[in-house]
């Protein structure tokens, strides 16, 4: 499904009948990231798998204004409006998470339940920040002086993807392939507006989330582990589900895990 949105135009794939779920991908991800879940949540929920702006089918337009989280929430609530859909269920992977969370902090009301994949609130520190965004700021400038394969080559290789090597050939290769099909200016913008140094700190917006909120890291993700430590010390009413053996992106690398534990997470009423 093709949908104009604040002036971009975003695609959405849906699949399975039920509550809706929102799904919303990682930096350099894509909808389709999601499609493998389509047999097991379609079951019990509507899935509304979202291309983020500047990834995927989703447009990158040049109007750098437009990469910011507050605004790609604020699309997120127009398409279901746009769809007639008053509440959902929420599941963010990484950057993806931080949309998530954005869009919890802003519209609290229409979440349902929420699902939270290694990701963050973002930075407390100001130091912090300007640290971070100085340094998506030099990632970006990669990507448009190197292209985008040599960045691929460089994103595939930093510490956070490294369990990611004990994969399939073939599972690897499908996500390269899906990578290299984004619009490397929509990437570059994305790192630039919606980095986590970009983005504001919603650790004080964390004690309103009166909905269920499940946290899920990998163990071998340390540094997310302990950010979901202290979300689910504030969070109201939350749990932390840690992965053995698994990195960054559970939804990857345990699979039918992942599945399972979303499932019975969003089946629990």
């Amino acid at each position: 499904m093709k949908t104009m949105i604040n002036g971009v135009r975003y695609h959405v794939e849906q699949c399975g009948e039920g509550f809706p779920l929102v799904l919303l991908h990682g930096f350099t991800g894509a909808a389709s990231t999601w499609k493998p879940f389509c047999p097991i949540w379609g079951r019990h929920s509507k899935l509304l798998m979202v291309d983020l702006i500047g990834h995927g089918q989703t447009e990158s337009p040049g109007d750098m204004g437009r990469y910011d989280l507050k605004k790609a929430a604020n699309d997120l609530k127009v398409l279901m409006d746009k769809l007639g859909i008053e509440r959902t269920d929420m599941l963010g992977y990484s950057m993806g998470g931080r949309t998530a969370i954005t869009f919890a902090s802003l519209y609290p009301e229409r979440i349902r339940k929420l699902i939270l994949e290694s990701t963050t609130p973002g930075l407390e520190n100001q130091v912090d920040r300007d640290s971070r965004v100085e340094q998506d700021h030099k990632l970006a400038a990669r990507i448009e002086t190197e292209g985008l394969e040599e960045f691929i080559d460089y994103w595939e290789s930093i510490p956070l993807f490294q369990s990611q090597l004990n994969l399939p050939k073939e599972i690897r290769e499908q996500i390269r392939s899906q990578r290299l099909r984004n619009n490397p200016a929509g990437l570059a913008n994305s790192l630039r507006g919606m980095g986590t140094g970009a983005q504001p700190s919603w650790w004080d917006k964390l004690t309103d989330f009166e909905f269920e909120t499940l946290l899920i890291t990998g163990g071998l993700d340390k540094k997310f582990c302990e950010i979901a430590d202290d979300m689910a010390s504030k969070l109201p009413n939350a749990k932390h589900l840690s992965i053995i053996d698994c990195g960054h992106a559970i939804h990857v690398e345990e699979r039918e895990k992942f599945g399972t534990i979303v499932s019975e997470f969003l089946s629990n009423t």
